[in-house]
């Protein structure tokens, strides 16, 4: 089927399809660190727009709320109260600005000294590895609505023809929530309770951060990690729609895109936002990878966090559903890390690539933690910094200098 040329009505389908995949996890992120999940939702639509404005409309990815900054949030906001930690958030901004001119100045030559594809693609495969464990624990919690869910996924995906063919994680979705519904797993009171039409908090009582500089600091090392991330990711989206993103628009552009939506996130009472692996995911499923669709994502979420009683329904779909359909999409990230191995011909019996792969992937797995004082850096973002590193200090084999 050619997805290239998509009516209006299957693009805002598929779209909607996109937000779905996305909404568990922008909405997590809020209720773990106390902080408002219609808020979230906003921020992340708001964030997305500015993110596509930043890079011409070209490349099409959607920021949601990131787990990255979950533990520092909670950590911060003990500290320093809420409002001062949403300022800090302004701290992560700099960082994104700063690569983002860094980037700039040296271009390519940069990424490909720092970032080659035997860092990009171990990387890019603990992408997915690393959101298996939170898909797992979903799934768990009841493992026939995960299993139904997946299944139904699964056989739309191998199966389905014309429009029901690019909606599989909706399929899935309605499916397992029509099982948990039908084994009464459904708790409709907060969909009563909830009015139809209601702003987010932080439009309805809007007020500037209160800055401080000491929240400020603490989250400036915090931002390395998702900042690596971002670079995997960008890989990882062009690897998908066959297109070369660090080159046009270019990857300055898309870390001044993040930075300025975690600047926008940090005014609106939002968390910071992040490109979404999981909507990735789902791109490689459906191969629609066109950035109209995505803004259609980023206009529903928008849309939803200010309709009271549609948001109250998607969240009451049991974290189970979600999680069976999870265990698909992260699945098809970590395979594209290994597309990138094969598609760059990284040549694994050279010693020094083995060390670097194999050092990445088990610090990133293992859940390797790097902390000194109020600094912590873990999980993909150590793992990547290790792995730029190894690249930089081992010496390259002779066999390597003469690929070159």
């Amino acid at each position: 089927m050619n997805t290239t040329n998509l009516s209006p009505f299957r693009r805002t389908i598929v779209g909607i399809q996109f937000l779905f995949v996305a909404f568990g996890a922008t909405v997590l992120v809020p209720l773990l660190v106390g902080l408002d999940p219609a808020t979230a939702l906003f921020t992340a639509g708001i964030g997305t727009f500015i993110f596509h404005l930043a890079t011409k409309g070209k490349v099409p990815i959607f920021l949601g709320s990131s787990f990255a900054f979950i533990a520092p949030i909670i950590a911060a906001s003990k500290q320093w109260g809420m409002p001062g930690t949403l300022a800090g958030i302004i701290g992560v901004s700099l960082v994104y600005f700063i690569m983002s001119a860094l980037i700039r100045w040296q271009g390519r030559k940069l990424l490909d000294r720092l970032f080659p594809p035997v860092v990009i693609g171990p990387v890019i495969i603990l992408i997915g590895l690393s959101l298996s464990t939170s898909a797992v624990d979903m799934a768990k919690t009841n493992w026939l609505l995960a299993f139904v869910s997946l299944t139904v996924a699964v056989l739309v995906l191998s199966l389905g023809k014309g429009l029901i063919k690019l909606v599989p994680v909706v399929c899935g979705i309605i499916a397992g929530f029509v099982m948990a519904i039908c084994m009464g797993d459904v708790n409709f009171d907060k969909v009563a309770a909830a009015p139809w039409f209601a702003l987010p908090p932080a439009l309805a009582h809007f007020h500037l951060p209160e800055f401080a500089w000491e929240p400020f600091f603490y989250m400036i090392p915090v931002a390395i990690a998702p900042v690596i991330e971002h670079i995997g990711d960008v890989y990882v989206v062009g690897a998908v729609a066959e297109k070369d993103f660090v080159k046009d628009p270019g990857l300055h552009r898309t870390m001044l895109g993040d930075g300025l939506a975690c600047l926008a996130a940090s005014f609106f009472g939002g968390p910071p936002v992040t490109t979404y692996s999981e909507v990735t995911g789902a791109m490689s499923i459906t191969k629609v990878t066109q950035p109209q669709v995505i803004r259609i994502s980023a206009l529903t979420a928008i849309v939803f966090s200010v309709i009271g009683k549609l948001s109250a329904l998607l969240q009451s779909i049991p974290s189970a559903v979600l999680g069976g359909i999870m265990l698909l999409l992260f699945g098809t990230i970590a395979s594209v890390g290994v597309q990138n191995l094969i598609q760059h011909k990284v040549n694994l019996n050279i010693t020094r690539n083995t060390i670097i792969i194999s050092i990445t992937l088990t610090m990133g797995i293992g859940g390797a933690i790097l902390s000194w004082g109020n600094f912590a850096i873990s999980g993909i973002g150590l793992a990547a910094v290790v792995g730029v590193f190894l690249n930089l200090v081992l010496p390259k084999a002779k066999e390597e200098k003469t690929e070159e």
